[in-house]
Parts: structure tokens; C-alpha cells; sequence
């Protein structure tokens, strides 16, 4: 028989007492009569968290690619996220949207981004006027918040949001889609989807506030040990929740060369060599199977030793202001966890840490920006070599508060070892799968752990509401309540070999899209020659249209074959005939359809653009 922990019996045991929703609003109970004296007076109680129930800390990091923390076998050092890991449990077979506002709204709302309006993001440029991609969260998809809200937690929000519609993010409102319309009493960070971490578009509850020049990571560590302490000091018995989500390591890579300076050097011999190190990290660490096998670099990536020496010196300086900056988010976080361990909150606290919304980023292009502003592609009068002369001159800025930098491609790759391709590519392990680390020294046996068991971003809210023993509610604030989608992980913090209960998903991402089910996953790569948007050289050409059922899609066993090396397609065809079938009653379950990709994205903006500029010259 298995052994259960006290706490996971208590809060399952409080979990199985609350089959209704507890925010619905009460019908009155008292006597209204004509006099005072023949009336009976009544105040609805107010709502308390469940007994014992546990502060939680959801922390979403941006941009980080599998193998680049050192938590899970990557050489940049994370000692914090170690900490909490040994402490804890890490998940090695978790997985994200693919892309950075898809993920967030599914892990709020645990359900499928494109079952919350979510399919691409809520930019003006790249939102559309289908249910599956107009990038607005319905009120009948509340949050992880919302539902704290109202069941006796208080709830705090800081860093990066994304999920807030173009036109609705200034002075005027509407706030329904700010963090505050999403269930969190207190937000400070930025509204878009990324922002420069010395001159962030800063906004603190609903208004807009002017930066005071620090670096935003450290900005909104302060904000949330503020959130936190001044909450304590108020109701010390009342729990919190806090979403801290930084700008990190998001683009622009921008970090003090005190943090970037320590890696002087270490990244030297190159992108080839790094994962290599990496890999062998990750087989003695237990992250990756003993018998793996490391896929070749990808076939845009030039071999590190081909690169002229100006080359290497600036794509190693990229790296470690890369590396720097993602320590440096580490050491903010530990701010946190070393506040909470200074008040005895720390074995009260419930983190969960998910390390990236998606892979690395492959933004970057394939030879770095210095500027973002002023890439390659933005400067069709000079050639590649010139470009790179240009970078290599100002080699210096790179990460300062006067650049908007982001590595080459080689760099991307590197650090998503041991999988192939990166964010965006949503058909790939390289875009979605991402490390989870789970923290509760109370609720957890077999500290420092590792589970394999298939899981998605979405199992969080379901997680986070079984734990805490509060149930999934009909109702939030009146509005009737979809079905959540996620499936909780609870199961798993006990039984490292527990069958996983997460066994079906979907993935899409601008054509690139997939489906897992039972240790199987089909997969079509839409836009293989395309990496990233700066590939469109001419923003005047015709809009570029593949054809879809042209897409070639690969088959694998990622039981038996986690990184996606050897394509199983024609040896099943039936098999992959099923999961494609699959793969089409979820697009029409969840408004996947139509599809929509990053070339009528990107025609989508120019025409915006065009249009905008000729309403103001009217």
C-alpha cells in the first residue's frame, strides 16, 4: 500500500467536501419586516481559504530553452531554481504552447489557447475575428485568480502579461482585460509581449507609470515582496497567490555587465561544443534517458569552427550576455524565496516554476541583433558581412540599456538541447517542451525527484485547485463556468511511476502544429524554410500561401524516442492516419480552424500599418 503524506490526505479530503462552487452569491437569510424590531438582520460570510491551505507562487519565465539552466543539465547557473528543485520534484516531459501568449493564457485559464481566444496573440497585427484567434479570454474561461479570488486567497500579478488587446491597453481602459479584470488586485509590470527591461512600458494596477531606470526584473521583485509583506502584516493567516512573471529571458537580452562578465570566456568554444557539454549533463543528471542521442545541428546552423574569429568573439559575447541575464533572473526570484524563508513562509509556500512560456527563441535571426530595431533585414543597402562588421563594432553595447539584442539562431538551438528546432515551431519538442519545477517541502515526498509523466501547461490550475483543496466552480461572479481542460498532477508528487493521466494534446502555432496521444505524436512543419518573420526580405511580395494538406507530417514514439530522431510515418500509416484524424476533431472542438499562419500575419500587419497611416494623413 502505498504511503500517503498527511497533507495530500487532508487536502484531498477538504477537496472531496467542496463539490460546489463557493463564490456563487448567496441568497439572503435574514427577515426583512416593517419595523426593526419584527426584522432579523444578516451579512453573508465572508470567504476564507481552505484550512491549511498553503500561499502559492506561479513563476513563468520567458524565452528559456530546456537545456540552459543548470537545473536540468545546462551549464548556466540557476543555484535558486537548484535549490527548489532539490527540494522538490522536477518534471522533465512538460510541455507549453509554443509561443508566448498561447501558453499564458492556457496555464491562467487551464484550458487549450485556442479555447480561450488565444490562437495567436491579442496584438492588433496578429489577432482575427475568429473564436479561436480574436485574443480575448471570454468571461467564461476564468483564471487561476479569479478562482483564488473569491475562495479567501489574495491574489498579486508582476512582470509580463501579454493578454491584454492592443486597443485596450492605455489610460482609457477598458481594464476588463488587464490583469485586475482577470481576477489579480494588484498588477505591476507591462501589458504587451515584450518591453525594454530599462524603459519598460510600465503600468501598475490601471494606469500607466513612468520607470525609475533600474532594471525591471529587480523593479518588480520589490513590487512583489511589497505585495507580500504588506499582505502579511494585514491578515497573517490569509494566503496569497503571486504570478511572477518576468520579462526574462525574453529579447531584449539586457543585463549589467556585472552579471555578464562572470561568463567572460566560457562560451568560447562554441554553440557545437556547448551541446555537447550539455547533453552529457543531462545523462548524468537523469534529465534524459542514458541511451539518447544527440540530433544533428540543424541544417541552418553553421558549424562553429567555420566561423571567421570577429565571428566567434560576437557570438560568444551574445551568449554570455544570455547567460548573465538568465542568473541574474535566477537571484532575483531567490529575493523572494530568501523574504519568504525571513517571515517562516517558505514551508507554507506552494511554487511552482516554469522554465520558459516556450523554447529559445529563434528571433534572433542566424547571426544576432545588436539593435532588434536595426536588424539585417531592416537594412536592405548593406550585405551580411557589412551587417556583421557593423555588430562587431559595437560589440561592447551588446546587453547594455543602449542595445535591443537577442543571440544568433546557433545559440537557440544550444540551449533547447537536447530537442530540435525552437519557439514557434510548435510541430517540435524544441518549442514546447520546457522544465517544471514543483516546491512544497510539507506536501512532498522524495525531495529532489524526477517525474517523466507527460503533462502540459494546463495541468497547473487543476493542480493548483486540488492541492489547495478548493474545487473547480460553476460560477465566477455569476458568469456560468466552461469545463477545464487541464488535468491536475497531484497524482504524481508521491508516485514517481504513476501512468500518466494527461494522455491526449494538441499543438499549434502558424501552421506548424501536432498532436500527442499515448506516447505517440504526428507532426507537420508548415513553414520549414522560413525561420522567423525577418526572413521577409520584401514586405511588398504577395503573400506566400503553402498548401496545408501539402504538409509533410512525421510520426514518432516519444515513449521510446523522447527528441524525435527517427520518423516512424511510413512504417505506420495507420497510425498516423488516427492521430491526423485526432488531430481534426480537436481543431474543430477547440477553433483551431482556420488556419492562420506567420505569412498572413505578417501581410495582416503591413496592411494594418498601411491602412493606419492612411486614415492619419486623411
Amino acid at each position: 500500500m502505498k504511503k500517503t503524506t498527511p497533507v495530500l490526505f487532508i487536502t484531498a479530503m477538504l477537496f472531496a467536501r467542496q463539490l460546489t462552487a463557493q463564490n456563487s452569491t448567496p441568497a439572503y437569510q435574514g427577515t426583512v419586516g416593517k419595523t426593526l424590531a419584527e426584522s432579523k438582520e444578516w451579512w453573508p460570510q465572508p470567504q476564507h481559504a481552505p484550512a491549511g491551505a498553503p500561499n502559492v507562487i506561479w513563476i513563468l519565465l520567458d524565452d528559456v530553452g530546456f537545456g540552459a539552466a543548470s537545473t536540468f543539465g545546462g551549464v548556466i547557473h540557476t543555484p535558486i531554481f537548484d535549490s527548489l528543485a532539490n527540494n522538490g520534484l522536477r518534471y522533465t516531459n512538460f510541455h507549453t504552447a509554443g509561443i508566448c501568449a498561447p501558453t499564458r493564457s492556457a496555464l491562467l485559464t487551464g484550458r487549450n489557447h485556442h479555447s480561450v481566444h488565444m490562437g495567436g496573440f491579442a496584438h492588433a497585427f496578429s489577432s482575427a475575428g475568429f473564436p479561436g484567434y480574436d485574443g480575448r479570454i471570454p468571461t467564461s474561461k476564468g483564471t487561476i485568480a479569479e478562482i483564488l479570488r473569491d475562495n479567501g486567497y489574495n491574489t498579486f500579478a508582476v512582470g509580463k502579461w501579454g493578454l491584454t488587446p492592443d486597443e485596450d491597453a492605455t489610460d482609457a481602459g477598458p481594464f476588463d482585460r488587464w490583469p485586475t479584470g482577470k481576477g489579480f488586485e494588484h498588477f505591476f509590470g507591462f501589458l504587451g509581449s515584450e518591453t525594454d527591461q530599462y524603459k519598460p512600458d510600465l503600468a501598475e494596477d490601471n494606469t500607466h507609470v513612468t520607470p525609475d531606470g533600474r532594471h525591471l526584473s529587480e523593479q518588480i521583485t520589490d513590487k512583489a515582496i511589497s505585495y507580500i509583506a504588506k499582505q502579511k502584516k494585514a491578515a497573517p493567516g490569509k494566503p496569497f497567490f503571486l504570478y511572477y512573471a518576468p520579462g526574462a529571458t525574453h529579447a531584449p537580452h539586457q543585463v549589467s555587465k556585472e552579471w555578464s562578465d562572470a561568463y567572460k570566456g566560457q562560451f568560447d568554444e562554441g554553440w557545437d561544443v556547448f551541446r555537447e557539454k550539455v547533453f552529457a549533463q543531462q545523462k548524468q543528471q537523469g534529465i534524459i534517458p542514458k541511451d539518447a542521442q544527440l540530433p544533428p545541428r540543424n541544417e541552418y546552423i553553421p558549424a562553429w569552427k567555420s566561423l571567421t574569429p570577429g565571428e566567434q568573439k560576437l557570438y560568444a559575447r551574445f551568449m554570455e550576455v544570455y547567460a548573465g541575464y538568465l542568473t541574474y533572473t535566477d537571484y532575483q526570484v531567490g529575493r523572494v524565496v530568501h523574504y519568504l524563508k525571513s517571515i517562516n513562509q517558505l514551508d507554507n509556500t506552494l511554487i511552482f516554476v516554469v522554465v520558459g512560456d516556450n523554447g529559445a527563441s529563434k528571433e534572433g535571426t542566424l547571426y544576432g541583433t545588436v539593435n532588434g530595431k536595426n536588424s539585417l533585414p531592416n537594412n536592405k543597402n548593406i550585405t551580411t558581412k557589412q551587417y556583421l562588421e557593423l555588430n562587431e563594432n559595437g560589440i561592447e553595447k551588446i546587453g547594455t540599456p543602449e542595445s535591443f539584442t537577442n543571440y544568433p539562431l546557433g545559440w537557440a538551438q544550444a540551449t533547447n538541447t537536447p530537442f530540435k528546432y525552437w519557439k514557434q515551431d510548435a510541430n517540435a519538442e524544441g518549442a514546447t517542451r520546457n522544465p517544471l519545477i514543483v516546491f512544497y517541502p510539507k506536501g512532498i515526498t522524495g525531495k529532489g525527484g524526477i517525474r517523466t509523466q507527460y503533462s502540459h501547461v494546463i495541468d497547473l490550475l487543476p493542480t493548483t485547485l486540488e492541492f489547495t483543496g478548493i474545487a473547480q466552480p460553476a460560477t465566477i461572479r455569476n458568469i456560468a463556468q466552461d469545463s477545464i481542460q487541464g488535468t491536475s498532477l497531484v497524482y504524481s508528487f508521491a508516485d514517481a511511476q504513476a501512468p500518466a493521466r494527461h494522455t491526449e494534446q494538441y499543438y499549434y502555432i502558424f501552421g506548424a502544429r501536432a498532436i500527442y496521444k499515448d506516447g505517440w505524436k504526428a507532426e507537420a512543419f508548415h513553414r520549414p524554410d522560413i525561420i522567423d518573420e525577418n526572413d521577409f526580405k520584401d514586405a511588398t511580395r504577395k503573400p506566400y500561401t503553402r498548401d496545408y494538406d501539402k504538409d509533410v507530417w512525421e510520426l514518432y514514439n516519444v515513449n521510446e524516442d523522447f527528441n524525435e530522431r527517427t520518423d516512424l510515418a511510413q512504417k505506420y500509416p495507420e497510425k498516423l492516419a488516427e492521430l491526423k484524424s485526432q488531430f481534426d476533431a480537436d481543431a474543430r472542438r477547440y477553433n483551431i480552424y482556420p488556419f492562420i499562419d506567420w505569412d498572413d500575419v505578417f501581410h495582416r500587419r503591413i496592411h494594418n500599418t498601411n491602412a493606419q497611416s492612411t486614415t492619419l494623413n486623411k
